[in-house]
């Protein structure tokens, strides 16, 4: 067995170097405001109670001719689409030319505990397409689907088909119950009524505390190891704090709706199985004949790659096109590699039916 053999001198050279950066940490933590996110220019074109559209606003005048309405997830605040300047799916679409709308769903309370999936789908997103439609004087828009939002863009598009030209999926569950799905593994055996029942809407930090504990060690511990490493860098500091605060910024979820996803998505797979109803209308993804792009992320620990595949054999369009991206599930938003490929396929992609 080969000794331990520590170096007296090494080591201490790494523990000074250690303080240095704890010190070169506090100065910068001392000065550091709030780091902001959001900021691209946006004016708010429709209201209704908790939900927001922004019209979100480029520095020049969209070419494309179709608007594009993005659907984020109930679940985080809409502004991983906008975290910052150089990270900006939204400021990166409006630079190709696209005209970009976005739904901010808000913060739930408890007047909201009894919403629905038909409230949110065949209700807010119904209208918040009309109003983009009303804007354009346009029978149809594009809409950008996002992770749940995309779910809720499927239905919504098999639903209300005349009022969609073009839709894009990204990192959205279709198969809920694929093998390497740890998340769906973890709910098929849970009691949603005891837990919807007891709790009314589902707070935040519960939900935070399940997703940080599927990747424990790496969400958990190595980060904020790691953050040792940038401590005395503050752009790099910003950053960090920026994305920490976007993952604890987390609404509460209606809890009826709640009820109704995790029965109806991950429980029953009801969306592949072609059993699924909201408002009782039956959704069949057959019925989607609109060009549909699907983008997800081959590295994605929330939402597998194969649980997004399984839209390309459902759709009835003869006009699918998959797009498999190198990284994660919010990698996918803010990578380096995301906003010189990901904004630019969506573009010219949509500019292509852009007729």
């Amino acid at each position: 067995m080969t000794p331990l053999r520590i170096d007296p001198a090494k080591v201490l050279g790494e523990i000074a170097a250690f303080q240095r950066k704890l010190t070169a940490g506090m100065e910068s933590l001392h000065g550091l405001h709030e780091p902001e996110y959001a900021n691209t220019p946006r004016e708010a074109v429709y209201r209704e109670d908790k939900l927001t559209v922004w019209h979100m606003k480029g520095s020049g005048k969209p070419t494309a001719k179709t608007p594009l309405l993005i659907v984020y997830a109930l679940v985080n605040t809409v502004w991983m689409t906008d975290l910052q300047d150089d990270r900006s799916l939204v400021r990166n679409l409006l630079e190709q030319g696209e005209d970009v709308y976005l739904i901010d769903w808000g913060y739930p309370d408890g007047a909201d505990r009894w919403l629905t999936l038909d409230d949110y789908i065949n209700g807010y997103l119904d209208r918040c397409v009309d109003v983009v439609r009303k804007r354009h004087g346009l029978p149809s828009i594009n809409l950008l689907g996002i992770c749940q939002g995309g779910a809720f863009s499927l239905c919504y598009t098999a639903l209300h088909a005349e009022k969609v030209k073009n839709l894009i999926t990204m990192v959205t569950p279709v198969d809920f119950q694929t093998p390497d799905n740890m998340l769906s593994h973890w709910v098929q055996d849970m009691d949603v009524d005891l837990f919807v029942d007891t709790l009314g809407n589902i707070p935040a930090e519960l939900m935070n505390y399940v997703y940080l504990t599927l990747k424990p060690v790496r969400l958990n511990q190595q980060k904020y190891v790691g953050l040792v490493d940038i401590l005395d860098n503050r752009k790099e500091l910003e950053n960090f704090l920026r994305m920490e605060r976007w993952i604890f910024d987390s609404p509460d979820q209606a809890g009826e709706a709640f009820r109704e996803f995790i029965k109806d998505f991950y429980q029953g797979n009801k969306l592949v199985k072609g059993d699924l109803t909201i408002g009782n209308q039956p959704v069949d993804l057959g019925m989607i004949t609109q060009p549909v792009l699907n983008v997800f992320a081959e590295q994605d620990h929330l939402v597998p790659p194969d649980a997004s595949r399984a839209l390309g054999r459902l759709v009835g369009t003869t006009d699918y096109t998959q797009l498999a991206f190198k990284g994660g599930h919010i990698g996918i938003y803010v990578s380096g590699r995301a906003q010189r490929e990901v904004p630019p396929a969506i573009h010219q992609w949509l500019t292509e039916r852009d007729n």
